[in-house]
C-alpha cells in the first residue's frame, strides 16, 4: 500500500495507516459494480450536459471516456489496485487520466453516497431478473417429472409418518408453487429497488440545478425516490431480497432433504446419476448425494447473510454510514449461492434422479395409509365420521397385532367389525384409487394433477 494521496486527503494532514487503508479499501469485493458504475455515471453526465451545469460536449467526452474504461475493464487492459480505495474512486481517477481535467466535472451535483446506492439498485435489479430466470428453468425441470409421473404413486407424509399415498406428480408441484410464489415475490421487490437515489446527494440534495427523472429515465428506474436521506441509507430493499433468496434458499433445501432421505437405502425411492454424485474415500460402495447436501449447507450461508444485514440496519442513525459497505458482500454472495444452487438443482431433476417407480408402487401397498379411506367409505353409508374413524383405529390396532395389513383382511372378517362393509371395501382401499377418488380442487386425484400439469406448463411458457 502506497501514501498515495485520497481524493479528500487535502482536509488531512498525512496518509492513512498501510493496514487502516486495507481495511477501509472496498475495491477487492464492489469491482463486481464497476459496470453498473460506469452506466451509473454516464446517465449521470448526459443529464449534467442536458441542464447546462456542464458543456454537451463535456457530457460527451464523459461518457465516450467511461464507455472506454468499460471495455479496458472487460479486455483486462485496467485494474484496479488497492490504492483506488473503492470502485468509484477507480473508475473517476483514470477517467481523469483519460480525458483530463474534465473527468474531474464528473462528480458535480453527486455524492459516493447517492452514487453507490445507484449501483446496488441498478445491480441488484439485473441480479433479480437473471433469478427469476432461473426459476422459470427449474419449474420447467418440475414440470417436465411431473408430467412423466401423474400416474406414479409415492407415500405421502406428516411428521414423516406414512400418511396417504398421492401422486408424485402432485408431490412434485408442491415445489413448483413454492418456486412461483418466490418468482412472484421478486418481482414485487424489483418494483421497490427501481426506484433512482441519485440527485440525493450526501444526504440533502444538491443546490445545482440537476434533473432527477432525467437522470432515472437515462437509468431505465421506474421512479425517483422522494426523500434524499432515505435516498442514502435506504437497505430496505437489500433485506427484502436477502429475505426472498433466504426463502428460495429453503424450498431448494426442503426438496434436497426429501431426495437424500429417497435416495437412502431406507426408502430406495430414486436413485442418483453419476453425473450428480460422488464416492467415498474409504468405503467403495457408497455413492453420496452432495448436490443436495450441499444445497442443504449452503441454506444457513444465505441465512447468515439476511440476519447479518439485519443487525447491521438495526442501530444505524441516517443517512449513510459506513456500515453500509457490508452490505456488497453479502448481496454478491447471496447471489451467486441462489444461482449456483438452482442451477445445480436443476441438473439434478434434469438428468440426475430416476424415480424408482416399481419401488414406490410397492411402498404404497406396505401401510395403513389407507385409514382414512376405510372411515370415508363408512361415512358415505350414512356412518358418522367420528363414530367410523374410532372403529377404524380399532380394525388397524387388530391388524397390527396380527402382523397384517387392512388389505388382508377378508370380506367376513371387515363385516365382522361393521355390517355395512361389502366387498367392494377391498377396491375403495386400493392405492390407485385412493389417489383417484381425491378430486377436490388442487387435491392429488389424477384428473386434478393433469389439470394443474397444464396450468403449470402453460406459466413457464409464458
Amino acid at each position: 500500500m502506497t501514501n498515495t494521496p485520497q481524493p479528500w486527503s487535502q482536509r488531512f494532514e498525512t496518509a492513512l495507516h498501510p493496514a487502516i487503508a486495507r481495511f477501509n479499501a472496498s475495491i477487492s469485493f464492489d469491482i463486481a459494480l464497476i459496470e453498473y458504475d460506469i452506466t451509473g455515471s454516464q446517465a449521470h453526465a448526459k443529464m449534467l450536459g442536458q441542464v447546462g451545469i456542464i458543456s454537451l460536449d463535456e457530457a460527451e467526452a464523459i461518457v465516450t471516456g467511461l464507455e472506454q474504461i468499460r471495455q479496458d475493464y472487460r479486455s483486462g487492459a485496467f485494474v484496479p489496485t488497492i490504492e483506488a480505495e473503492d470502485v468509484h474512486f477507480a473508475v473517476e481517477k483514470r477517467l481523469t487520466e483519460l480525458i483530463g481535467d474534465t473527468g474531474k466535472k464528473l462528480h458535480t451535483a453527486r455524492s459516493r453516497n447517492d452514487q453507490v446506492a445507484t449501483d446496488v439498485r441498478l445491480y441488484l435489479r439485473e441480479q433479480i431478473n437473471l433469478i427469476k430466470a432461473d426459476l422459470r428453468t427449474w419449474q420447467t425441470a418440475i414440470v417436465t417429472q411431473a408430467e412423466q409421473h401423474i400416474d406414479t404413486l409415492i407415500p405421502g407424509y406428516t411428521h414423516l409418518q406414512r400418511a396417504q399415498p398421492v401422486s408424485l406428480a402432485h408431490h412434485l408441484l408442491a415445489y413448483f408453487e413454492m418456486a412461483q410464489r418466490d418468482y412472484q415475490r421478486l418481482g414485487e421487490i424489483y418494483h421497490r429497488v427501481n426506484i433512482c437515489p441519485l440527485g440525493s446527494g450526501a444526504l440533502a440534495g444538491t443546490p445545482h440545478p440537476i434533473n432527477r427523472a432525467l437522470s432515472a429515465e437515462y437509468l431505465g428506474f421506474g421512479a425517483v425516490g422522494n426523500n434524499s436521506l432515505d435516498g442514502v441509507s435506504d437497505r430496505d430493499f437489500v433485506v427484502e431480497f436477502l429475505n426472498a433468496a433466504s426463502l428460495i434458499m429453503v424450498h431448494l433445501s426442503r426438496f434436497s432433504e426429501e431426495v437424500i432421505l429417497w435416495a437412502s437405502q431406507e426408502f430406495s425411492f430414486v436413485s442418483l446419476s453419476d453425473r450428480i454424485s460422488t464416492g467415498s474415500s474409504i468405503m467403495p460402495q457408497k455413492k453420496n448425494p452432495d448436490v443436495p447436501e450441499l444445497v442443504r449447507g449452503k441454506t444457513g450461508r444465505v441465512f447468515g447473510h439476511l440476519q447479518g444485514m439485519l443487525t447491521l440496519l438495526k442501530g444505524l442513525p441516517l443517512a449513510y454510514n459506513k456500515d453500509m459497505q457490508e452490505d456488497k458482500e453479502a448481496i454478491f454472495d447471496t447471489v451467486t449461492t441462489v444461482r449456483v444452487c438452482l442451477e445445480a438443482m436443476t441438473i439434478l431433476l434434469t438428468e440426475g434422479i430416476e424415480f424408482k417407480s416399481d419401488r414406490l408402487a410397492q411402498a404404497v401397498t406396505e401401510d395403513f395409509s389407507n385409514a382414512t379411506d376405510v372411515a370415508d367409505y363408512l361415512a358415505t353409508k350414512g356412518v358418522p365420521f367420528r363414530e367410523a374413524y374410532n372403529l377404524v383405529g380399532k380394525l388397524v390396532k387388530t391388524c397390527t397385532s396380527e402382523g397384517i395389513l387392512l388389505k388382508d383382511l377378508s370380506v367376513q372378517r371387515w363385516q365382522e367389525f361393521h355390517p355395512m362393509f361389502e366387498a367392494d371395501i377391498l377396491a375403495a382401499i386400493a392405492p390407485t384409487q385412493v389417489v383417484n377418488v381425491r378430486n377436490s380442487y388442487g387435491g392429488t386425484g389424477f384428473e386434478q394433477v393433469k389439470q394443474q400439469v397444464a396450468v403449470a406448463k402453460a406459466i413457464v411458457s409464458t
